[in-house]
């Protein structure tokens, strides 16, 4: 019955509809996606740029292995943390998955916090082809660490100020990608990057609440989290020559608990910074899925209505 109701969307024309549930991190995305998914007979698109990485599970909460038994997922374990997935890669992967899932009748379900992954999918971002330059990647990062953060983004002003308008300064890694488009292409990136939104029916639901609650279940998640064993598995990254330089490491959880297993800092004010930076992180996310967003639509996650949610997909899913 289940995944009757999905195929029956998927008849006729065929036009591919797209459910995506976005917001924060911890606000239980993960878990009404699950819930859509067995519902209505859907698999899910992870939009995590974290997920991504392989012997990484703790730390960047994945679906537990008895929700991805339930609900199948796609794009979670994809590279290793030594691996590098580019904007343009995960774009061609997730377009390929959902057309795919639509194709076999079923309900694409985009889940994820990333908000660059879920806008690039979406509005059909022309990625520009330029592969990445890690020696100057290296050298930009040197000039970011001697001169600071905000040097670098006054020089991306001067070639791209589109661009820089866009980026946060804090943000290097986005700074230097848009530096390297620059230099590998003698154009900015701001013109190369293109928007060409694919031909899918596409229904956002966000998941909020008041940003107090949500930071209570941030810290208690990050309890769990140590209790689940973080720490191991950060220490056997480690191990296995996964240096805390690299991208991978860089993600949440991972290089605090790095820094204190190195003696850099003590476990306590490890898991305090791992608390302290996810709450910006959280900020960030809402930059990217404003809840003023007439394109999504929001729900109280502290008293989801699950029926009321199932309603709404059903209706979306019925028009052609």
């Amino acid at each position: 019955m289940a995944a009757g109701e999905a195929r029956s969307g998927a008849e006729g024309v065929g036009r591919v509809h797209v459910l995506a549930i976005v917001g924060p991190t911890a606000v239980g995305k993960t878990a009404l996606g699950v819930r859509v998914g067995r519902a209505l007979g859907g698999e899910i698109v992870s939009a995590d740029s974290r997920q991504i990485y392989r012997q990484m599970d703790i730390g960047t909460a994945k679906a537990t292995p008895a929700e991805q038994a339930a609900v199948p997922h796609h794009l979670i374990d994809v590279v290793s943390p030594d691996e590098s997935l580019t904007l343009a890669h995960y774009q061609a992967l997730a377009s390929r998955a959902i057309e795919e899932i639509w194709s076999r009748g079923r309900l694409p379900i985009l889940v994820g916090g990333t908000g660059l992954y879920v806008r690039a999918l979406l509005e059909g971002w022309t990625i520009p082809q330029a592969p990445p330059d890690e020696a100057l990647r290296a050298r930009l990062e040197r000039e970011a660490e001697v001169h600071g953060a905000e040097a670098l983004h006054r020089r991306l002003t001067e070639v791209d100020p589109e661009a820089a308008a866009r980026i946060d300064a804090r943000n290097v890694r986005r700074v230097i990608r848009a530096l390297e488009i620059h230099a590998q292409t003698g154009r900015p990136a701001s013109v190369l990057q293109r928007r060409e939104p694919p031909d899918w029916a596409v229904l956002r639901i966000g998941l909020t609440m008041p940003r107090a609650a949500l930071y209570a279940r941030i810290d208690a998640r990050i309890e769990a989290m140590m209790a689940e064993g973080l720490e191991e598995e950060v220490r056997a990254l480690l191990a296995r020559g996964y240096g805390l330089e690299l991208p991978a490491m860089s993600g949440l959880g991972y290089r605090q608990i790095g820094m204190y297993l190195r003696g850099e800092i003590d476990r306590e004010e490890g898991v305090a910074l791992i608390k302290r930076h996810t709450r910006r992180f959280v900020r960030q996310q809402y930059s990217w899925f404003r809840l003023d967003d007439p394109a999504i639509h929001w729900y109280d996650a502290r008293d989801l209505d699950l029926d009321a949610v199932l309603g709404a997909v059903r209706a979306f899913l019925a028009r052609p």
